[in-house]
């Protein structure tokens, strides 16, 4: 498994839009048998500061399998209007990982 990041830069009056975008392109990732997760963050520091991580089976998976298929056709629909405010886009190998705990 890989993780993706990718950092967004978002203007306070484009979160909503831009939020909704992703709830919609959600729906792309959960219907991929390639994703395994996502989630999407907003910094409590900078409120436009946005990263959204995904894990993906392997970097084929997502830059073949995904990439190639009918939902990421839809998913960079949804996206597409916030493309040109990604400021990083990289893929990551998990060397070590620790327990989560609940609130």
């Amino acid at each position: 498994m890989i993780v993706e990041y990718i950092r967004y830069d978002i203007p306070a009056q484009d979160a909503d839009a831009f939020e909704a975008g992703y709830a919609k392109a959600g729906l792309n990732l959960d219907a991929s048998p390639h994703c395994m997760g996502y989630e999407l963050s907003r910094c409590l520091d900078e409120a436009s500061c946005y990263i959204l991580r995904i894990e993906w089976d392997s970097v084929e998976g997502h830059m073949q399998g995904f990439r190639r298929s009918g939902e990421f056709q839809q998913f960079f629909s949804a996206i597409k209007p916030w493309v040109s405010r990604i400021l990083e886009m990289r893929h990551y190998e998990r060397i070590a990982t620790g327990k989560t705990k609940a609130p």
